[in-house]
């Protein structure tokens, strides 16, 4: 085996145990938010996220409360190790082949589809409601890997790089459906310092700079200028990533982006993510009840993570199959492909994000309380019972 399958190997196996890890963070910050949401320190809770933070730098303004700076800022920084991630997957990875990439991406088409499908069905005659209908076609691949991982040795290498894969191309879904769907009105003189920013990027990648520091500086002001533009600014870390230099001109060097995403993802699985999750999953369950669960924004969510994603999943893989343009990856059944089919209902963390962009401008405080008792409830179930049956059909 070369050095270069190894160190794929090593960065995979690497990324496998910082997500798991990340997945029951994930856990502790959701349950600590609704824990504090729901007891005297609540009004502090909501104080907190509401604090005014503003920076201004001659005539640039930017004043936001802080779970925006949380949501816009951080999670900018959650999308660049995204890219990352999947700039590597695409040229080196499980992506960069054609016939490994179809199984997956018809399994994930499915999972995003579907899950809209319902939510939209149920909510088709409210048009503030039916901006979420892409809230329970995420996947959270934190979550779904760290349940996977307790099953240790158990799980085969195929069922958790088929899982990785489709997690990948569900992020790349959501990426432009945010792009699409959740850009408010466009400032022309922004997106002008915009493209002049990937302008400087793709002239820093032609002549393949060494440092990162120019990259970062031009990034913050690509950030600076998307903020401002309309578009959704997370996008802007998307993007950065894929002007860093991946490929090296002597195995003996480093690469730049493959460093960047084994550096940063300690702090994105340990610090952002769980932030992210505290300051978004604080849900009162005071007066809550069966009836609240059965609203159309929450009962849209919960559906159409549970049984959108299982049925979309299972459906056009079977599809993909049996049209003969993909197979089932080697060393798994379809009782194990079912059983990840609940854990892509895991939605939480994708999905808290697009319900904010969802619901942030127009919609009321009932309305975000709503889409999030969904996320966590849909999640919840979907987790559960995605344990439970992949226990039974994974070989003790």
């Amino acid at each position: 085996m070369h050095s270069s399958d190894n160190n794929l190997i090593n960065l995979f196996q690497d990324f496998l145990k910082k997500e798991s890890a990340s997945g029951i963070l994930l856990i502790i910050a959701a349950l600590l938010a609704i824990i504090v949401a729901n007891s005297p320190l609540s009004g502090i809770y909501a104080a907190l996220l509401d604090i005014p933070v503003e920076i201004k730098i001659g005539v640039l303004h930017i004043a936001k409360p802080l779970i925006l700076w949380i949501n816009d800022g951080l999670m900018a920084i959650f999308f660049f190790l995204i890219g990352l991630e999947l700039k590597r997957e695409l040229l080196e990875g499980e992506l960069s082949e054609p016939k490994k990439i179809i199984f997956p991406a018809f399994a994930a088409m499915g999972g995003m589809l579907f899950p809209a499908l319902i939510y939209a069905s149920l909510n088709w005659n409210d048009p503030a409601a039916l901006k979420g209908w892409a809230i329970p076609a995420a996947t959270d691949i934190a979550f779904a890997l760290g349940i996977l991982a307790l099953f240790g040795k158990r799980v085969p290498i195929a069922l958790k790089i088929f899982l990785v894969s489709l997690a990948i191309m569900d992020d790349m879904g959501a990426i432009v459906i945010i792009a699409i769907f959740y850009t408010s009105d466009l400032s022309v003189t922004s997106l002008v310092v915009a493209i002049a920013s990937l302008s400087i990027l793709a002239l820093f990648n032609f002549n393949k700079l060494k440092s990162i520091a120019p990259y970062i500086l031009v990034g913050v002001i690509l950030w600076v200028a998307v903020l401002k533009s309309g578009v959704h600014a997370t996008l802007a870390g998307v993007v950065l990533a894929f002007f860093i230099p991946l490929r090296t001109d002597s195995k003996d060097e480093r690469s730049l982006s493959k460093t960047l995403e084994h550096d940063l993802h300690g702090s994105v699985s340990y610090v952002i993510i769980p932030i992210f999750a505290f300051a978004n999953a604080g849900v009162p369950l005071q007066g809550l009840s069966i009836s609240t669960l059965l609203e159309p924004i929450p009962l849209g969510i919960i559906l159409g993570l549970f049984f959108g994603k299982q049925i979309g999943v299972m459906l056009f893989s079977f599809i993909a199959v049996k049209l003969g343009i993909a197979s089932l990856p080697e060393n798994i059944n379809w009782k194990q492909l079912y059983g990840v089919s609940f854990l892509c209902g895991v939605g939480f963390t994708m999905s808290l994000f697009i319900g904010s962009l969802a619901f942030e401008q127009g919609g009321t405080e009932a309305t975000l309380m709503n889409d999030r008792l969904g996320i966590l409830v849909g999640s919840t179930i979907s987790a559960i019972v995605g344990y439970f049956y992949l226990n039974k059909v994974l070989a003790k």
